[in-house]
C-alpha cells in the first residue's frame, strides 16, 4: 500500500500539429504516472486545454496540460485503446486497455462536461504488488487472525471502507495467502466487477451486467462449481449480501467487500439492508476497515504550536515540510488505519441479535479490546507516521476526541 516517489512527468515534446501527437501523448502520461506510482489519472477538458492530474497517495495533483486543439485527439486515442466508441462524445462509456506495460491492464471511463469528454483511467496494481497480508502494513493482531479465519471452512469475512481505501489489496492478499496454504487442495472462486489482477491457482470470473450476468445470478450459479473458498468483489445489494451470507452458513468461506465508514457501520448497514441478525450474527467470522492516511516524508520537522494537534490527544506532532523526495508534498507513501471487529467479543453478538445501534456495537467492541481506526491513527500521529490534519482528512473528526482509543 506504498506507492514509490513522484515526479512531475517529462510531457511530450513533439508538435501538436504532429499527427502522433496524442498516441505520443497518452503514451507518456500512461507511463510517468504508472512510474510516479499513481492510481488515478484524470484528463479534465478546460477553457484554456485539456489538464492532467494524477491521485497520488490518496490525493489529486496537477502535472500537465495540452493544448485545446489536441484534446479530443488525446481522448479519442484512449478511447481506441479502451475499445470505446470514438464517435460518441455525447454519452459516459466505460472500458479496459489490456495488455499494456507488461500483465498490467487499466479501466477507462469517458463522461461528457462542457468543454468536452473527461477520462480518468484507473491503474490497476500489477500481478507482483503486495503479494502477502504480510506486505500490506496491516497491524500484527489483525494479520495473524485473517490468517487465522482463512482457515476456516465456512463463514464471512468482510473489507470495509470507503472507495480507494485498499481493500481489494487486501482481499487479493487474502486470496494469494490461501493459494499458499492450500497447496491447490481447496477449490478457490471470484466473483468480480472488474477482474483487477489475475491470480495463478484461483478460478476468477468477471460480471457481465449487460448481458444478464450480475453478481446475484453469477453467485448462484457459482454455488453449484463446488467451490470452497467464494471471494465476491463488492455487496452492493440485498439479494446479493442474502445470496452471500447463505453461502457462509452452508459450507464455504465467503470474502467480500463493502462500502462503509467502520467495522460497526458495516454491521449495521447490512442491517438496515435487511440481512436477518441471526444470519448475520451466526455467518460473520470478522469484519475489517481500513482507511489510507498518506506517511510523513523524512523531512518533516517537530511542531511546537499548540493549535498543532488541532484538538486531538497528542502529545507530539511532526509538521510536513516538503522535498525533493516527495515532490515538495511532505508526504511519501501511505500507511493503513484498521480495525478488526470480531462478533465472538463480548456482547457484541448480542447487540448484533438485539439490533442495536452501530455507536453502541462499536462501544462494545472497544470494550472487548478493539483498536479503533482513530486509536491506530493517535498512535500514528504520536510515533510521527502522519499528522492529525491527514487522520482528520480521511476518518473525519471523531465524536470523542478525549476518550476515543
Amino acid at each position: 500500500m506504498l506507492s514509490r516517489t513522484p515526479k512531475p512527468p517529462a510531457m511530450s515534446s513533439t508538435d501538436p500539429a504532429h499527427p502522433r501527437f496524442a498516441t505520443d501523448y497518452v503514451d507518456k502520461v500512461l507511463s510517468d504516472a504508472r512510474q510516479a506510482g499513481a492510481s488515478d489519472v484524470h484528463l479534465i477538458p478546460a477553457a484554456e486545454g485539456l489538464e492532467s492530474y494524477w491521485r497520488v497517495d490518496g490525493t489529486l495533483r496537477r502535472v500537465g496540460l495540452a493544448p485545446s486543439s489536441v484534446a479530443s485527439n488525446i481522448v479519442a486515442r484512449l478511447k481506441v485503446m479502451a475499445e470505446l466508441l470514438t464517435y460518441r462524445n455525447d454519452i459516459p462509456q466505460e472500458g479496459r486497455i489490456r495488455g499494456v506495460q507488461g500483465d498490467v491492464e487499466m479501466r477507462v471511463s469517458t463522461f461528457p462536461t462542457l468543454f468536452g469528454e473527461k477520462a480518468v483511467i484507473r491503474l490497476f496494481s500489477s500481478a507482483d504488488t503486495h503479494q502477502r497480508l504480510d506486505d500490506l502494513g496491516l497491524p500484527d493482531e489483525i494479520v495473524q487472525t485473517l490468517k487465522r479465519q482463512l482457515g476456516e471452512t465456512g463463514g464471512a469475512i468482510v473489507l470495509s471502507g470507503p472507495a480507494g481505501s485498499g481493500k481489494t489489496t487486501t482481499i487479493y492478499a487474502c486470496l494469494r495467502e490461501l493459494v499458499r496454504m492450500s497447496d491447490g487442495r481447496r477449490s478457490l472462486t471470484t466473483l468480480e466487477d472488474p477482474i483487477e489482477v489475475a491470480l495463478s491457482g484461483v478460478a476468477q470470473s468477471q460480471v457481465n451486467p449487460a448481458a444478464g450476468f450480475d453478481l446475484e445470478m453469477g453467485l448462484r450459479s457459482l454455488l453449484r462449481q463446488d467451490p470452497e473458498v467464494i471471494a465476491v468483489g463488492e455487496i452492493r445489494d440485498k439479494a446479493t449480501a442474502e445470496v452471500a451470507f447463505q453461502a457462509s452458513l452452508t459450507g464455504h468461506l465467503v470474502m467480500t467487500t463493502f462500502h462503509a465508514g467502520s467495522a460497526a457501520e458495516a454491521v449495521g448497514r447490512l442491517l438496515d439492508m435487511g440481512i436477518e441478525p441471526y444470519v448475520l450474527r451466526s455467518g460473520l467470522r470478522v469484519v475489517v476497515s481500513q482507511r489510507l492516511a498518506r506517511k510523513l516524508c523524512e523531512c518533516a520537522v517537530p511542531d511546537p504550536s499548540p493549535q498543532a494537534a488541532l484538538g486531538l490527544p497528542v502529545a507530539q506532532v511532526l509538521r510536513p515540510v516538503g522535498c525533493n523526495r516527495c515532490a515538495g508534498t511532505g508526504y511519501c507513501g501511505r500507511i493503513v488505519l484498521a480495525e478488526l471487529l470480531d462478533p465472538e467479543a463480548n456482547g457484541v453478538g448480542r447487540a448484533i441479535l438485539e439490533r442495536q445501534e452501530v455507536h453502541r456495537i462499536e462501544a462494545l467492541a472497544v470494550e472487548a479490546g478493539m483498536v479503533s481506526r482513530w486509536g491506530r491513527a493517535l498512535v500514528a500521529i504520536g510515533e510521527g507516521r502522519t499528522t492529525p490534519a491527514e487522520a482528520i482528512r480521511v476518518l473525519g473528526l471523531p465524536r470523542n476526541r478525549s476518550t476515543d482509543r
